[in-house]
């Protein structure tokens, strides 16, 4: 089944707008003191659970330096713990602290209710567009539904 052709000028403000939400969420998170990749890192250890530093590294793009040294910053500030990861002891295991999980939520919360301030004005015909375009968008990265 073929799909209707999406204009290139509609895909070039979608991505305009993505990159403003982004940019607007990310200005929630610090409005409350957690940087973008103190934030994004976070994320995926209270999400997905504990990782090793090579783990997390690649989860956000960046090489096991880097996220040395965010891992020991956010250690430093009572978000995460640095333990050995398991039988190998030259490999870490970073979990998030109870801090670091409340801070983590609280900031999730916020995010949503700062998306749900902006979507407040949508018509019924909006919100059915966007739960079709928010099932597209799973279906072509593959995101698990919570």
């Amino acid at each position: 089944m073929s799909s209707p052709h999406v204009a290139p000028a509609t895909i070039e403000r979608f991505h305009h707008l993505a990159i403003r939400l982004l940019r607007t969420l990310r200005h929630v998170d610090e409005e409350h003191g957690l940087s973008g990749p103190r934030a994004s890192a976070l994320s995926v250890l209270v999400f997905r659970g504990p990782q090793t530093l090579g783990e997390l590294a690649a989860a956000e793009g960046v090489k096991a330096p880097t996220m040395s040294r965010l891992v020991k910053a956010m250690g430093a500030e009572g978000l995460v713990t640095v333990g050995p990861g398991g039988e190998d002891q030259r490999r870490i295991r970073i979990v998030p602290t109870a801090r670091g999980r409340r801070l983590m939520l609280a900031g999730r919360d916020r995010r949503l209710a700062a998306l749900a301030d902006l979507l407040k004005g949508a018509s019924a015909a909006e919100a059915r567009a966007l739960e079709s375009v928010v099932g597209l968008l799973e279906r072509s990265l593959a995101v698990p539904r919570d």
